[in-house]
């Protein structure tokens, strides 16, 4: 099913969507784990679950396989992530070929970022400078590339572009390329959702606009993320995150709670649904998403 139907049917129903992001686990072992995870996760009705590329496209066929082991076993409806890095137009194809064979209908279309220790992203000869190209690319090929298309938004501005003027343009030509839906990229302050929310209607843009949300468990660990994606982190949220850099529980405890609160603040006032990037764990986002559903703050939206 495609997401944009997923999505229509939680908003007939006045309910958000819950979505979880995973990326290719390196060993079978970390494959197992992962697949015991979506097991966990799966009695919290996801509306779909999303496999990543790995840095600079370097996981291409695992993150294909995964997608279409999910969608064959988890019952769960399954988005593979496409990148244009290091690949041709002719790899893409081949790519978004395999995916539709395995009957899936969503896709994550993505620039993606530069391969391990290249500062900038180059684009293969052949392929796609930018994923409004890779967007266009898809919605110009055969019916039987059917696929729902998501994008990326970045509340905050892209790294690369942080000029927030600037940033909306360019996700306005991607919006108009063919793209069905947006998830943006992970913040901690809901100002900033929202705040992009506003412009993005402003400029016209139209698209459900998904929030992204990473629960913190580990300090370190999320300063690195946030360092390489161009979010910031509160002071408050820091200077708790300090108290807690060498206390790996209390980190935890402190990510699940904040995301709780974070989370509850974003459906009750319309985001219409959240897509947590798990990092391939399950306990603080099954934790989070359990009491989401046991408060069900949606209920009462501003």
């Amino acid at each position: 099913m495609k997401i944009t139907d997923l999505l229509r049917f939680a908003r007939e129903r006045a309910e958000p969507t819950f979505s979880f992001e995973f990326f290719p686990p390196k060993t079978p072992e970390g494959e197992r784990a992962l697949f015991e995870t979506v097991d966990a996760l799966r009695p919290l009705g996801p509306a779909y679950v999303s496999v990543t590329y790995g840095a600079g496209g370097s996981t291409r066929q695992k993150t294909v396989e995964l997608v279409k082991r999910l969608k064959r076993e988890s019952e769960v409806e399954a988005m593979a992530h496409v990148t244009c890095v290091g690949a041709s137009r002719d790899e893409i194809a081949q790519v978004l070929d395999e995916v539709a064979d395995a009957g899936i209908q969503n896709v994550l279309a993505l620039r993606g970022d530069p391969p391990r220790g290249q500062a900038t992203f180059v684009p293969h000869p052949e392929g796609f400078a930018y994923a409004s190209d890779l967007v266009a690319f898809i919605r110009g090929r055969p019916e039987r590339w059917r696929f729902c298309v998501g994008a990326a938004a970045y509340p905050e501005g892209h790294v690369e572009t942080r000029d927030l003027v600037r940033d909306l343009a360019h996700l306005g030509i991607k919006v108009a390329a063919g793209v069905d839906f947006l998830v943006t990229q992970l913040f901690f302050d809901n100002a900033r959702y929202f705040g992009f929310v506003d412009r993005a209607r402003a400029a016209g843009i139209g698209l459900p606009i998904i929030p992204g949300i990473m629960p913190l468990t580990n300090v370190d660990q999320v300063e690195r993320f946030t360092a390489l994606c161009g979010a910031s982190i509160p002071a408050t949220l820091q200077a708790a995150m300090e108290v807690r850099r060498t206390d790996p529980d209390g980190a935890r405890e402190l990510g699940v709670a904040y995301a709780a609160l974070q989370c509850a603040d974003l459906l009750r006032r319309g985001a219409p649904g959240i897509h947590f990037y798990t990092l391939n764990r399950s306990p603080s986002t099954r934790a989070i998403v359990a009491a989401l559903r046991a408060s069900e703050p949606w209920r009462n939206r501003q």
